[in-house]
């Protein structure tokens, strides 16, 4: 089965990044396809295939094909039926019936501090929240702890991340965001979100993307970005050579030739990627990354062997 997921701005669209998770965190093969939010083609997308009101979509197969699913409830449950050994829901009966509890309860409660705008590009400072955003912290963390203590951890429903994760992974970006105090099996909990592969790479890709919805920000200090929860990544920066310094001549993403203005030396080692955006999201995690991992570690052992 071949699948596109339609989805808007890694950095604010948190739905797209519930339905990013739904796919590759589980090894479902598919392509993401951006459309801007807000734009003319995102209009155009949503008008094509009505009645979808939101990203993201799931196709079934290359643009402009139609809608598999138009919601993400629905996405998770179609997604499961064909793909039985994904392991979207936890086997056992009684904890899948908990995790369907609690990726309703992510989608349709907390309200208040689902209102704060998703934005992976801020960690403000002084953010004071209303009553309402404070209880549904408060209930949030509470909500997890019980989850945790039950199953044993790291993940809501033990040792495998689930749907019900996916679910959540959007939410607990905002107490990051906006400062909220996270500790105890929450704080574990969180760190755990942040350190799993496909919350990285998506997390990646929003450092990449340099678009700015003004929507989207609050007039406050920002902080640093990069320290906790994130785990640390390796150095990675702009490279200004020349392409044949690049261990490799295609994108380890697209397959694509790589080009002189998207060259990235990552842990000592030049790499090329075939345009900016990918370079960017390289250079942001690459050890989230399977394909950039391996064209270093190829790299560096064909050195031992010469060297």
């Amino acid at each position: 089965m071949s699948y596109t997921l339609l989805i808007g701005e890694y950095a604010y669209s948190d739905n797209s990044f519930r339905g990013w998770l739904e796919l590759d965190a589980f090894g479902i093969a598919f392509k993401p396809n951006y459309v801007p939010l807000f734009s003319d083609e995102f209009q155009s997308v949503l008008a094509e295939h009505v009645p979808a009101s939101a990203l993201p979509i799931l196709l079934e197969g290359a643009p402009g094909t139609d809608a598999l699913s138009w919601e993400g409830a629905a996405t998770v449950e179609i997604l499961a039926e064909r793909h039985a050994d994904s392991a979207l829901w936890p086997a056992k009966p009684e904890t899948r019936e908990t995790a369907r509890a609690l990726a309703a309860r992510a989608r349709t409660g907390f309200t208040a501090l689902q209102g704060l705008p998703m934005n992976l590009h801020e960690r403000y400072q002084g953010f004071q929240p209303s009553e309402e955003e404070q209880s549904d912290a408060d209930q949030l963390t509470a909500l997890w702890a019980w989850s945790l203590s039950a199953s044993g951890g790291p993940y809501l429903c033990g040792a495998a991340f689930s749907a019900a994760d996916a679910a959540f992974a959007p939410i607990a970006t905002r107490l990051i965001t906006y400062g909220f105090e996270v500790t105890g099996l929450a704080r574990t909990y969180v760190e755990a979100l942040y350190a799993h592969p496909s919350f990285r790479r998506w997390h990646a890709c929003a450092d990449a993307q340099l678009r700015k919805i003004d929507s989207f920000h609050r007039d406050l200090p920002s902080g640093s970005n990069s320290d906790w929860p994130r785990p640390p990544v390796l150095p990675g920066r702009h490279y200004e050579g020349d392409v044949a310094d690049a261990i490799n001549e295609a994108c380890p993403y697209s397959g694509k030739p790589i080009v002189a203005d998207s060259l990235a030396e990552i842990d000592g080692q030049v790499i090329g990627f075939c345009n900016q955006f990918c370079c960017r999201r390289g250079m942001a995690d690459a050890e989230s990354w399977p394909t950039v991992m391996a064209m270093l570690e190829r790299s560096s052992a064909q050195a031992a062997m010469t060297g």
